[in-house]
């Protein structure tokens, strides 16, 4: 049980709370802004509030934690539109981001879902964690059956993020949980989960059964393989995470084996 109560104590840390903070430093032409803080995950997502009169505030930009300087306690964030809300029939307003404006960072970081490959093992680690509101598979099958995408695309992680607040996915992955920020699609944490893998349910367990699929594009097809397909998924995101790196050599070599 040693791996359960680990992954229950970091996402117990990662629901400590919504992180809020002034923006610093705006560099609009490279669509940067930087806050100063103590403590911050890379790849942690959410969005800038802009305060309009008194008791009224808008969203104006998503925001991605892109790098942290210890020593300066100073982090960076990308900013990018905010579409979360996107209604064409709605003035958009013509605010602009300001020093002193609030990032909002780890927004829905008390929702999860988690990608698994059977029941016993999604029943196992969504049982162990109990502080964590999940969001059941079969609400992401039906977006993806809406979306006509039997294969899970990078897009509709996203999709099913605005859909349902959740902030945070899990997959399991060869005896490791991969926690990810649903937006920006960055590793935040990776842990040991030596459980016992007997049969695969494709793309994820659900109790969906069918899946619609588009007549063409990307994600129309059925998904044949389990954990090569979403290594691919999560190497797309993260180039550079080395525990991604070797945990895929490791499965590459037992898979020659």
């Amino acid at each position: 049980m040693k791996h359960i109560i680990l992954i229950l104590v970091f996402v117990s840390s990662l629901m400590a709370g919504v992180v809020k903070s002034p923006l610093v430093s705006i560099d609009e032409q490279n669509s940067l802004a930087t806050i100063k803080i103590n403590k911050i995950d890379m790849g942690m997502s959410g969005f800038i509030s802009h305060i309009i009169a008194d008791g009224h505030s808008v969203i104006l930009k998503n925001i991605e934690v892109i790098s942290y300087d210890k020593q300066s306690k100073i982090a960076t964030l990308k900013m990018t539109p905010y579409d979360a809300l996107r209604n064409n029939s709605l003035p958009s307003g013509r605010w602009s981001v300001k020093v002193g404006d609030t990032a909002i960072l780890a927004f829905g970081y008390t929702r999860g879902v988690l990608i698994a490959p059977n029941d016993e093992i999604y029943y196992r680690i969504t049982k162990s964690v109990k502080h964590l509101q999940w969001v059941h598979p079969d609400i992401f099958a039906t977006i993806l059956s809406f979306n006509g995408h039997p294969t899970p695309l990078r897009e509709d992680f996203k999709k099913l993020s605005i859909a349902t607040s959740v902030g945070l996915v899990f997959f399991f992955l060869d005896e490791k949980l991969y926690t990810v920020d649903s937006k920006s699609f960055k590793i935040l944490n990776v842990t040991d989960a030596h459980l016992k893998q007997e049969s695969i349910k494709l793309p994820f367990f659900s109790r969906v059964d069918n899946i619609e699929a588009n007549w063409f594009g990307a994600g129309n097809d059925e998904l044949e393989v389990y954990e090569p397909y979403y290594f691919g998924l999560l190497s797309e995101a993260n180039p550079e995470n080395e525990k991604l790196k070797e945990a895929i050599k490791n499965f590459n070599m037992k898979a020659k084996k």
